[in-house]
């Protein structure tokens, strides 16, 4: 990675300015959008402002791109067979003998995939759409940089149509500008195609079909005031355009009054006053867009809607053991000896050390008495803690380690891992764009790029298969000295990439 540095390529002020006004025109122009910051999203947007971005595309070695996406599908069957795994789900996240006991948010939400099981409703088809997110590792400068993963994303992994479009910017901008190809690696075939839109909408559509009426709709489970929603509306189109299945949004707090579910047939109905069916319309596929942290549900009665959906034949996306299948202790645990062979009993050894190569040392806090906390302790300046959460902001860094321990108490510590930190290459830079409420143009910052894989898998059948595909990729990039990484809690930016040898 060293022949990289310095990046970005070099730009003069007059340049940048030009560079800034034609990257943000594009991104208008074409929905790299976000509605902008507002005390209460009106009911009708009248206006939206550019998703915040990076200006050139991030350095990646070609090699390490190409063995995240080959990783894709083994981690595709991976979570497929957690997920239908109701013994492991319920040891390491149960509220009875796992995490649960410890972590509220993700007790509520086994307590009602318990329920589901305990009143006898089949289980349906599951689909998942997934991320599985990486850094490039290099602690020593004089390499070799290997893929680390971050984390894995069962539910709403989000930012894959914008991904699209912002791979799109940074090949218009290389083809419209003379000054931005002064880099040897800003060439035309080291910007990798990146079709996410249609790959996550076919995932969808295969659901739709695998639920066996043409007719049904599919329903998004949104957040109340999404700034992130033509994230969204870009599958809502692919879906209605490109296979002919409608959706409708719903909220929480719309669905516990709209939302029904037939106790014969396990038929899920929406019934709402913009729908066309007096009756309300069947739903073949629930897509959650919410859901994923505790803030989406503020009231007990807002888990049992998630409880309604979850008792019906509807498809989920995810269900609740897949969301479960996404929490940091199931990834701690599969670092732990023999985990993961059964789970991949049929996958060639070279896989299985491959998935292992991508992953950093981890350990729970609750292991042996106080052995975990007290390692913790004397590697915290090497060290992230993670909660059982998604959506960024929520993991305690490095010198914030000690005090954070020293006030967590005794029996909330099974709801926390501690993982080794990934150390990214030094001296690469981009140049940051934010709007509405961030810093006004262009920002150079030194930087670090997380660069996510897309897959979806369809299973739960009797044969047991697993359908699945690798169908995109994103990058986001932050600042340095920033820890966090999520786009929508405002640490990050959007990016793409740029290939190297």
């Amino acid at each position: 990675m060293s022949n990289l540095a310095p990046w970005p390529p070099a730009i003069t002020e007059e340049q940048l300015q030009a560079l800034t006004l034609q990257a943000t025109t594009y991104a208008l122009s074409h929905g790299l959008v976000y509605l902008p910051i507002a005390e209460k999203q009106p009911p009708a947007p009248t206006s939206t402002i550019h998703a915040p971005l990076a200006l050139f595309p991030s350095p990646i070695p070609r090699t390490l791109f190409e063995r995240a996406r080959a990783l894709q599908r083994t981690y595709n069957i991976l979570y497929a067979r957690i997920a239908s795994d109701v013994a492991f789900l319920d040891r390491v996240m149960g509220a009875d003998e796992g995490v649960g006991r410890a972590d509220a948010f993700t007790g509520e939400l086994w307590r009602r995939w318990r329920r589901v099981r305990d009143e006898g409703v089949a289980r349906p088809l599951q689909l998942g759409l997934f991320r599985s997110d990486y850094m490039v590792h290099l602690p020593d400068s004089k390499g070799p940089a290997s893929l680390k993963q971050v984390e894995f994303n069962t539910i709403s992994s989000s930012f894959g149509t914008l991904s699209q479009r912002v791979a799109a910017l940074h090949r218009y901008l290389f083809k419209s500008t003379g000054y931005y190809g002064s880099s040897a690696s800003l060439k035309e075939e080291n910007f990798p195609a990146n079709e996410t839109t249609a790959g996550l909408a076919e995932g969808l559509a295969a659901a739709h079909a695998a639920y066996g009426v043409k007719n049904a709709w599919i329903l998004f489970v949104v957040q109340e005031g999404e700034r992130n929603v033509f994230d969204q509306r870009w599958l809502e189109y692919e879906l209605l355009e490109g296979h002919g299945i409608h959706v409708v949004r719903q909220t929480f707090a719309q669905l516990a009054k709209s939302a029904s579910v037939d106790p014969t047939s396990r038929v899920l109905r929406i019934d709402a006053a913009n729908l066309p069916d007096v009756n309300g319309v069947e739903i073949a596929t629930v897509y959650f867009r919410a859901g994923y942290t505790p803030t989406d549900y503020p009231t007990a009665g807002h888990y049992d809607t998630r409880y309604v959906l979850e008792s019906s034949r509807a498809i989920q996306c995810p269900s609740i053991p897949l969301q479960l299948a996404g929490g940091k202790k199931v990834q701690e645990v599969l670092t732990t000896p023999d985990v993961l062979e059964s789970f991949l009993h049929d996958v060639p050894q070279a896989e299985l050390a491959s998935l292992r190569e991508s992953w950093m040392a981890m350990w729970a806090l609750d292991d042996s008495g106080d052995a975990g906390v007290q390692r913790a302790r004397a590697e915290h300046t090497n060290l992230v803690l993670k909660p059982q959460r998604e959506g960024g902001g929520n993991n305690v860094y490095k010198e914030a380690i000690p005090p954070f321990l020293d006030a967590l108490p005794a029996a909330e510590r099974e709801a926390w891992i501690a993982m080794e930190l990934i150390r990214t290459p030094e001296g690469l830079g981009n140049y940051l764009v934010r709007a509405g409420g961030g810093t006004d143009g262009a920002v150079k910052a030194e930087v670090i790029s997380e660069l996510g894989i897309f897959g979806w898998a369809l299973f739960g059948g009797a044969d047991g298969r697993v359908e699945e595909r690798e169908v995109g990729w994103l990058v986001r990039t932050k600042g340095k000295d920033s820890n966090e990484g999520g786009v929508a809690a405002g640490f990050s930016v959007l990016d793409s990439i740029v290939l190297v040898d």
